[in-house]
């Protein structure tokens, strides 16, 4: 077989990407990256030992897509991966990048009729409606409860029935017109192709920004002894999220790229869910006890733009269609990536600290 993986010196990409080769090493896997991100850089190294050929391209140019080799699957795991990206009124790169780039992507499967599997985000999901939801306020984090005004949700997470009218970030909106387009290409052009609505994807290698990354940001804070905030929401450090492992994601990515035919067409949510799910404040503590370490955290009242209260992904139909599950939870992600900073101190020092 043989694999595009988009955004391929990225964390995800490049963590698929080496997953892939060692487990199957006959496969020839092609990343493609521009670069941009600082600390993909560390990537070529990790992806060069592993057996696969790096290639320095841009999604946004369709000329780059031209001297590519065909393949038998895509996957399209590039992003300007930001939910603040854009909202200081300079959008195009976000829109270049993750709408007009996933055009491009899906111009070269169709060309050489390779199957197509996307990375989306939860992020999809309108704003307005998830802070509106009927929540509680537990001792340490946000909970959702189970009788609610709007379809698809429930203390379980939130569904891919979940209603998508209103504003989401422009982030979430680039996404969403890609899938959109996505299931055109689909029904029209007969692409085989899969949509994953991911959560909090997080794990080694990722390097974690204020923006972007939160768990790998919160830990490596911890690691180097610098300070933290709790923004928004009175400054509680309440706000939850479910976080999935990229080895968790690995597994699923894997049976959809070998099993396709069996989800061809679907929207599935992935994410760690109520299982694997934390909150601000739950975090620090077990990044206290991984890393041994407390450091002083402030409290910001104000929220910030784009921000929600809560967010858990309902597994349900992934599970029911695949059989996957994630299966790492919390501390063993936070001791993962502890594991991880402390082996790469040295390279990664600069990049997280």
């Amino acid at each position: 077989m043989k694999l595009l993986i988009t955004g391929g010196a990225g964390f995800v990409g490049s963590s698929l990407a080496i997953s892939l080769k060692q487990q199957y090493p006959d496969y020839q896997i092609f990343a493609l990256d521009n670069l941009k991100r600082r600390g993909s850089e560390l990537s070529l190294s990790r992806l060069k030992a592993a057996g696969i050929e790096f290639l320095h391209g841009d999604i946004r140019n369709k000329e780059d897509f031209d001297t590519l080799p065909p393949v038998d699957t895509v996957i399209e795991a590039s992003a300007e991966p930001s939910v603040l990206a854009g909202l200081d009124g300079t959008p195009d790169y976000l829109i270049n990048t993750n709408l007009f780039g996933t055009v491009n992507c899906l111009n070269y499967a169709l060309k050489h009729r390779a199957n197509f599997i996307f990375l989306s985000t939860s992020r999809v999901y309108p704003i307005k409606t998830i802070e509106t939801l009927n929540f509680e306020e537990a001792d340490t984090r946000f909970i959702l409860a189970d009788n609610q005004l709007v379809p698809g949700v429930s203390s379980r997470g939130i569904a891919e029935n979940f209603p998508l009218d209103g504003a989401r970030s422009l982030y979430g909106t680039t996404k969403l017109a890609s899938e959109l387009l996505i299931q055109e290409y689909n029904e029209f052009y007969g692409l085989k192709t899969v949509i994953n609505r991911c959560g909090v994807i997080t794990g080694p290698w990722q390097m974690g920004k204020v923006d972007q990354g939160v768990m790998v940001l919160w830990i490596a804070k911890h690691y180097f002894e610098q300070q933290l905030a709790y923004i928004g929401y009175g400054g509680t450090g309440k706000q939850t999220r479910d976080m999935l492992h990229i080895a968790d994601l690995y597994r699923l990515i894997d049976w959809e790229l070998h099993n396709l035919d069996k989800v061809n067409g679907q929207i599935l949510n992935a994410g760690g869910g109520v299982e694997s799910s934390a909150s601000l404040q739950e975090l620090t503590q077990i990044c206290q006890e991984v890393t041994g370490k407390t450091i002083p955290i402030k409290q910001v009242t104000e929220n910030r733009a784009a921000d929600i209260r809560l967010y858990i992904t309902d597994n349900t139909n992934v599970t029911k269609l695949t059989g996957w599950k994630p299966q790492l939870g919390i501390r063993e992600i936070v001791t993962d990536i502890h594991a991880w900073l402390d082996e790469n101190r040295a390279a990664l020092e600069p990049i997280l600290k």
